[in-house]
């Protein structure tokens, strides 16, 4: 049975906009409900139904002088008035009367039911009217605020009952007809060939379609785009990872065939040297792809200060070796919450590049690194004196496997500030080259959220 009954619960647009509906008019029903309430209060209080009736009666007994008659009158008026009530069962209670001379000051009165004497208005609705020389007295038994609500409730439910499927008939055809055009477009992706990504060519007349429409298509762009991108990796990673393996398997060629220990040692070390290159690259290409995937790792507090002064004590049996004079400039200790994973890319990254590129041709040149933080951002920047990259060449060197021209001769794989760049996109921040010191080299700007 509850799998019979399980199409009926799923969440639909229709029932969505019947459920709406539904609420609507039982708000609308609960708005009316109090305002009729409210509005028979207020008239009970200030003009009860009883009162019209005591004006009628005493209109009649205008013309009676005899108090017998009067009395006969309104006697005959009370029991007749109540047997109504009793078989209509809906009121409770009699309606008390009261029949005095009206220059009475005091005395018996003509005519009294048995409980006129002790109505009161917290119990009754009172009524008095004068007719000729008498004054009649009614009081009708006030009806509960419940039994008031169920009255007007019923006669409410009625009229909303009526207009329920009028207004719901016009709304189910709007809405039907307005799904056409999005299942139209869902027929039109479900057909579609998964290769296929060229743009939907689809155009809804309805404003509300519009947005998700060209959302799609700009989907299917980036991923145009993505797919490209991704087609162009793999080819460069192939014709990079080619020449290394060319080497080594030249090298492992000559070493076997060697003549004597010297050729051996020379190819050993050339094996070695293409090994530790495709070694490189390979890593490279490992970390491209984990910060390409565009999931970000989980922010945690890091002081960033010292990863900096950590990757460069690594770095100075190296500087020294090329006479490189290696600075720091950087607070103690700096926190920062970020990912730490994709900080580390972006500086050991750009610290590697800076000893690759820079000593070629420049002995004793500098490297120089800072770290500053500012109000909520986080600064880091390695300048050099190197040779550098022409401001027309500064975008392009953040393409995958680009070599500048003095990078041709130095050992690298061309993916170092691709890295870089995806790392700082991944950290929320952004990266950028200006000119480095003394007016040559490059400094690399990474500017990262996350500080203050």
């Amino acid at each position: 049975m509850t799998r019979w009954l399980q199409p009926l619960w799923r969440p639909t647009l229709l029932r969505r906009v019947l459920g709406a509906l539904l609420l609507a008019f039982a708000l609308v029903g609960a708005a009316l409900l109090a305002l009729d309430f409210a509005e028979f209060k207020r008239s009970m209080e200030e003009r009860p139904g009883v009162q019209t009736l005591a004006e009628a009666i005493a209109a009649s007994l205008a013309t009676l002088p005899d108090a017998r008659d009067a009395g006969l009158v309104v006697q005959a008026r009370a029991r007749e008035l109540n047997r109504l009530r009793r078989e209509g069962g809906l009121l409770q209670g009699d309606v008390e009367f009261g029949l005095h001379a009206a220059d009475a000051t005091a005395g018996l009165p003509v005519f009294a039911t048995p409980g006129a004497a002790t109505a009161n208005p917290t119990t009754h609705w009172l009524a008095k009217a004068r007719g000729g020389p008498w004054q009649l007295t009614l009081a009708e038994p006030r009806v509960g605020d419940a039994t008031v609500l169920g009255w007007l409730g019923r006669e409410l439910l009625g009229s909303l009952l009526l207009a329920f499927p009028l207004v719901l008939l016009p709304l189910w055809i709007a809405v039907r007809r307005g799904m056409q055009p999005l299942n139209r477009l869902a027929d039109r992706i479900a057909r579609r060939d998964a290769q296929d990504l060229s743009p939907l060519g689809f155009e809804p007349r309805h404003d509300e379609l519009r947005p998700l429409a060209a959302a799609f298509d700009d989907l299917l762009a980036r991923l145009r785009t993505q797919l490209q991108r991704e087609r162009a990796f793999v080819q460069d990673a192939a014709h990079e990872l080619r020449t290394p393996m060319a080497v080594v398997a030249a090298q492992a060629h000559l070493l076997a065939h060697a003549a004597d220990d010297a050729e051996r040692r020379q190819a050993a070390a050339a094996l070695d040297a293409a090994l530790k290159r495709a070694s490189h690259l390979s890593q490279q290409l490992l970390t491209l792809a984990t910060l390409d995937e565009g999931r970000a790792g989980s922010p945690e507090p890091v002081d960033v200060a010292a990863l900096v002064q950590q990757a460069l004590a690594r770095a100075a049996p190296q500087a020294l070796n090329l006479g490189l004079e290696l600075s720091l400039e950087a607070p103690p200790a700096l926190t920062a919450r970020l990912d730490r994973m994709a900080f580390e890319s972006v500086l050991n990254n750009l610290v590697d590049n800076a000893l690759r590129y820079v000593p070629v041709g420049y002995q004793g040149s500098r490297i120089a690194v800072t770290l500053e933080a500012g109000v909520r951002l986080l600064r880091l920047r390695v300048a050099d004196d190197g040779p550098g990259i022409p401001p027309g060449q500064r975008e392009a060197a953040f393409e995958r496997f680009w070599r500048g021209p003095a990078g041709h001769d130095a050992p690298g794989t061309g993916l170092g500030l691709t890295i870089v760049r995806q790392a700082a996109a991944r950290l929320g921040g952004r990266v950028r080259i200006e000119d480095g010191l003394d007016g040559r080299g490059c400094t690399f700007v990474v500017e990262l959220p996350g500080h203050g």
